[in-house]
């Protein structure tokens, strides 16, 4: 199947995340059909698959989530010129096309290759399904190097930010609004925090030579209970992202100070950073193998995974990066066929002969 075919054939499955059943299924079926080294191992609605091996070379992972968010769309996958338009064409269905090619077209002397094809990568840390796998599968834990094929634009982004997500609680006391000094309000017991993260900053951190940018926002507000009523309880949701220079702990810390003590805090998601690896030899091969250009991953991704492992990772993958999550989602054609030229020029230079 041509390569714009396969990224089609995938997004005419729908896979909102919680619902990968049927595209791991498709996927596993289709992959059944060429000769592997071994059976396809399943954990859920994830698969590994053991694609080349026995080449004495080194071994790599090629990995990418089926799922979507749920975005709207006014027309089903179709090709309006050189553009592909579906749920998770950019994000990350045209990463997912390329794996399976790479695996159709047939072997790579001196290279083994493993692809996981992995469910619930748009939701909380904790239901990621690829944290099942790596914890269930020796074989994968013993990789030399993975790529999650995240759109990028063929830019190669190193390391990943990391992301914390905290539930902060202020409670008050409920009155009615004509004699608001009878209660306590929970919203304007906030005040001080919100005045406090809008002053905050963006810190600029460098690792290996790239910049990562440490932020602070409240992304969520809720609380009320009428609107002449002292709301009695306000929540915020404050997320930090921070760059590979610190931990998750210290991070905790930081925002824990920043909160304060007039509140509950409650920590609901915690995504460790990644570093970049920058001077890796098979980072070094893969920066020189035709990419569009070298830069710090800002957003999470799950390279971090790897990472905690000791496993060297990267993001590189066709997909138009600024379609991500929109509305009518599309990705660009051309860059899929450019995007499967970098990574065969890559496996060919660190192939062993």
């Amino acid at each position: 199947m041509d390569l714009a075919e396969s990224l089609l054939w995938l997004c005419n499955v729908p896979s909102p995340i919680g619902e990968e059943q049927l595209i791991c299924t498709e996927v596993e079926r289709r992959l059944s059909a060429i000769t592997l080294p071994a059976r396809i191992r399943r954990y859920g609605d994830s698969i590994v698959v053991p694609t080349w091996r026995g080449s004495g070379g080194p071994h790599i992972a090629l990995v990418g989530h089926l799922d979507v968010v749920r975005t709207a769309h006014d027309a089903p996958p179709r090709i309006e010129g050189d553009r592909l338009y579906g749920a998770g064409s950019a994000d990350m269905k045209s990463g997912l096309a390329l794996m399976l090619d790479i695996a159709e077209v047939g072997p790579q002397v001196g290279v083994d290759l493993t692809l996981v094809f992995y469910a619930r990568e748009e939701g909380p840390f904790e239901e990621n399904e690829l944290g099942v796998v790596l914890a269930e599968d020796a074989e994968l834990r013993q990789v030399d190097f993975a790529i999650a094929l995240e759109p990028s634009d063929n830019k190669l982004q190193l390391g990943c930010g990391g992301s914390v997500h905290a539930t902060v609680r202020f409670v008050g006391r409920t009155a009615h609004s004509a004699r608001p000094w009878q209660g306590e309000n929970a919203i304007h017991k906030a005040a001080p925090l919100l005045t406090r993260l809008a002053a905050l900053a963006p810190e600029h951190v460098e690792v290996d030579g790239l910049s990562w940018a440490n932020v602070t926002s409240a992304t969520l507000a809720s609380g009320g209970r009428g609107r002449n009523i002292i709301p009695d309880v306000f929540e915020l949701n404050v997320n930090r992202r921070f760059g590979p220079d610190r931990s998750l702990d210290t991070v905790v810390a930081e925002m824990t100070a920043l909160f304060g003590d007039d509140a509950e805090v409650e920590f609901t998601d915690r995504s460790p950073a990644a570093p970049p690896s920058a001077t890796h030899p098979l980072v070094q091969a893969l920066s020189g193998a035709g990419v569009h250009c070298v830069e710090p991953k800002q957003a999470w991704t799950d390279v971090a995974r790897f990472a905690a492992l000791g496993i060297p990772a990267v993001n590189f993958g066709p997909g138009v990066q600024a379609q991500a999550h929109q509305r009518n989602e599309w990705t660009l054609i051309p860059p899929l066929y450019e995007g499967r030229q970098i990574l065969a020029r890559w496996l060919s230079e660190i192939a062993v002969s």
